[in-house]
């Protein structure tokens, strides 16, 4: 049986991309766990409620929570999320929240504006349970003006 030929649509498969198609990402075995970003722990607050809204609302946090390995989406996973908005500081309680992921390992949570913090528009997320290893995130929006930021976890067990 011949070979299918190498095209970006396979190549993004094999990698785990999601396709514009719907597809659903691949499960390599041996996924590696996401590690932990540089800064993604400043302000962090341990214990911080899991929340429906952070504030008014209008900017949407969201992305996917898989094990490391096998790739299999984690569901029930809590994800803290604070930034720098138009209704506070990364600093402040008021800016912090967290949420849970679906069957899907999916998590979504609405949350203020994003601004600029120190020249850079950018978000905090921590995965701090007991059962995987904690992992700090500080993802950069492509622009001040983006109205979303997407970020991922692969979590390795403790």
């Amino acid at each position: 049986m011949p070979s299918s030929p190498l095209t970006r649509r396979t190549l993004l498969a094999a990698s785990g991309a999601t396709l514009a198609t719907g597809l659903l990402p691949a499960r390599a075995a041996g996924l590696a766990p996401t590690p932990t970003m540089r800064g993604g722990a400043n302000n962090y607050r341990p214990g911080a409620p899991i929340v429906e809204r952070i504030g008014g609302g209008g900017f949407w946090m969201s992305g996917t929570v898989r094990r490391a390995g096998d790739g299999a989406p984690l569901e029930g996973q809590r994800i803290q999320i604070w930034a720098h908005t138009t209704e506070g500081h990364e600093r402040d309680a008021r800016s912090h929240g967290a949420t849970l992921t679906n069957a899907k390992g999916e998590f979504r949570l609405e949350m203020p504006q994003i601004v600029p913090a120190f020249g850079q528009a950018h978000a905090h997320l921590a995965y701090d349970s007991a059962e995987f290893e904690t992992v700090f995130l500080r993802p950069l929006m492509d622009s001040p003006r983006d109205t979303s930021l997407e970020a991922h976890f692969v979590l390795k067990p403790v």
